[in-house]
């Protein structure tokens, strides 16, 4: 067999066990779609590679307005590789404790808000205590991980907890531990990680799932369109609205910044 038909063969077993978990994601996008229903947001998290999902979520093609991606470049600007601004000092900043709190002092939060927190191993400090930090503000927390990384994984944090320990919800990319994917003879480090494949399934799941609650309940979604489907003057008409509705919903995480007695 092949390589690519064994990556292939592998993300068939990925897709089904996303598939497993529709009851779950269809639990999840209930308290997303209640949240922006409310007119309120749902935060997303994910340092070093785990901003894809974030970025997947919102703003791209196919997806509309109700999501704050919360995304650190001094965790997850990868390009650059070494030298300033490298991955060494993004993997070292991603397990220092008080940082995750330092970002969500930007943001006047409610309860009526919720949070995804994307981190395959769950193990690393900073999305831990973003997760933590978020339930201490009494927003229910959905975390996305690799289960079987997860359990394979030590954490990082001092005391030892995980991800999922601070988490309302857990959805699972399917991925094996360590991530990647196929063995090749001769080299015993595998090549090819699955959990980005698993995590854009959940996201787009989500997605559509938020769409059709918010659809039903007479919020159709401002969905960011290519002309070559609604027209030109739509699309362009789409993206105008879907991004000064997103710009009214984050004002009003600003709006009280400084006003509450624990905030330093």
């Amino acid at each position: 067999m092949s390589v690519t038909k064994k990556y292939l063969a592998k993300g068939t077993e990925i897709i089904s066990v996303v598939a497993e978990q529709e009851s779950k994601i269809q639990e999840v996008a209930q308290i997303f779609a209640q949240s922006i229903l409310s007119g309120r947001m749902v935060h997303l998290f994910g340092s070093g590679h785990s901003r894809m999902m974030v970025e997947e979520m919102w703003p791209r093609y196919g997806s509309f307005p109700g999501f704050n991606p919360i995304v650190e470049l001094s965790l997850s600007f990868h390009n650059l590789v070494v030298g300033a601004n490298g991955q060494r000092q993004a993997m070292f900043l991603e397990n220092v404790s008080g940082l995750a709190a330092r970002i969500l002092r930007n943001f006047d939060t409610s309860p009526q808000d919720t949070a995804l927190v994307v981190s395959s191993s769950g193990c690393n400090v900073v999305p831990i205590e973003m997760a933590e930090e978020f339930q201490k503000r009494n927003i229910k927390v959905v975390a996305l991980v690799s289960k079987l990384h997860l359990e394979g994984s030590t954490s990082k944090k001092s005391d030892g907890k995980k991800l999922t320990d601070f988490a309302d919800f857990v959805l699972d990319t399917g991925a094996p531990l360590g991530d990647a994917m196929i063995y090749l003879d001769g080299l015993d480090s595998p090549v090819a990680p699955g959990s980005t494949l698993g995590g854009v399934l959940l996201i787009n799941c989500i997605k559509a799932e938020v769409a059709k609650i918010l659809h039903e309940n007479g919020k159709s979604p401002k969905v960011l369109s290519s002309g070559k489907i609604v027209g030109e003057k739509r699309a362009v008409d789409l993206f105008e609205s879907a991004y000064d509705e997103h710009a009214h919903l984050m004002a009003k995480l600003y709006e009280n910044l400084g006003n509450k007695p624990d905030e330093n």
